[in-house]
């Protein structure tokens, strides 16, 4: 119990520095990306940060996978540099002992990235699709006074004047392909934007249909509405699937992504076990290259054979890794 406690306080010492730096990092780019939106929609300070927060589940699957496969590596060659696991070999700790400390943590932490990359990501997408269409559809919808050939809906719309966002002396018009005309007279109006629709709320008006006779109806209040289009709000089970099966490629880099730092326990040892007598540490090379050659196959096979990278991959990574650290840690300690 004391040597798990001590593993895992050094393991959080290294992996909160390196967690906070990748996602502040990784945030940084994701608000650039965000200030290109920026640029032509304006948001306030607290639109831009609910925008930013539909972006944190990816954000979460990108660095957390990379921070933990890669604290482990330190955590093991820390200890190895203070011949700590050199010790601990002689009392017959070997290096697998020493790595089933951590299963239970990678176990959670597998199950945390799942949830996030199945579940949460994709719903957080669909949130920031409508938020984005939401604020274009508010943005197309600035009607300027005494101004012709404006639009709201399927409406021609003409206003006298505008004070205090109530617009005043209203004229509305539309014609359907059959031929009918209708106008809408209104003295006031004003804009909600109510769940994804925007609403012309127009108040003490006449409203003229205009076919083979002209019928009007005099009205105190009159609501137009210019919806945004429907999505999948991938609200059950049934959407949830239904996206995945569109998306397989993206749903199988997800699933490898998250099995990430479970599959790499044998690249752990490799690079984390080291005599600093006579070897050199070489733990961030190993875990730089292991993490960009396991990002780069899983994203490009998962493209080309999709659902059937599942089997085979992660048990080719595996064996690999074990070939590695059978060779290289397995027969010296």
């Amino acid at each position: 119990m004391i040597l798990k406690r001590y593993f895992l306080q050094t393991f959080s010492q290294i992996f909160f520095p390196i967690f906070l730096t990748l996602f502040l990092i990784t945030s940084i780019v994701f608000l650039v990306k965000l200030a290109s939106f920026t640029s032509v929609i304006q948001l306030n300070f607290l639109e831009l940060m609910e925008l930013f927060s539909y972006n944190i589940p990816t954000i979460l699957f990108y660095t957390l996978p990379i921070t933990i496969f890669i604290s482990i590596s330190l955590t093991l060659s820390k200890l190895s540099g203070e011949y700590e696991l050199i010790v601990l070999t002689s009392f017959g700790q070997n290096p697998l002992k020493i790595l089933k400390i951590f299963f239970p943590f990678l176990i959670s932490v597998t199950a945390l990235l799942l949830l996030i990359s199945v579940f949460l990501v994709p719903k957080a997408d669909f949130m920031q699709i409508k938020f984005k269409a939401n604020k274009q559809v508010e943005a197309q919808f600035n009607i300027q006074p005494s101004e012709y050939g404006q639009e709201f809906a399927n409406w021609l719309i003409y206003v006298n004047k505008k004070q205090n966002d109530i617009y005043e002396d209203i004229v509305l018009f539309r014609q359907e392909p059959n031929g009918k005309v209708y106008f809408i007279l209104a003295n006031t109006a004003d804009v909600h934007n109510i769940s994804g629709s925007i609403n012309l709320n127009l108040q003490k008006g006449k409203l003229f249909e205009i076919d083979q006779e002209l019928r009007q109806v005099d009205f105190e209040k009159m609501v137009l509405h210019n919806e945004l289009q429907q999505m999948s709000a991938l609200n059950n089970l049934n959407d949830l699937i239904q996206y995945w099966t569109i998306e397989k490629d993206k749903l199988v880099f997800y699933i490898l992504g998250s099995l990430f730092p479970l599959l790499s326990v044998f690249y752990n040892l490799y690079a984390g076990y080291y005599n600093p007598r006579y070897e050199k540490n070489r733990s961030v090379l190993i875990s730089t290259v292991a993490t960009v050659v396991f990002i780069v196959l899983s994203q490009n096979l998962s493209k080309e054979f999709e659902l059937q990278v599942l089997i085979y991959f992660p048990i080719a990574w595996l064996v690999l890794g074990y070939i590695l650290y059978h060779k290289n840690i397995k027969q010296a300690y």
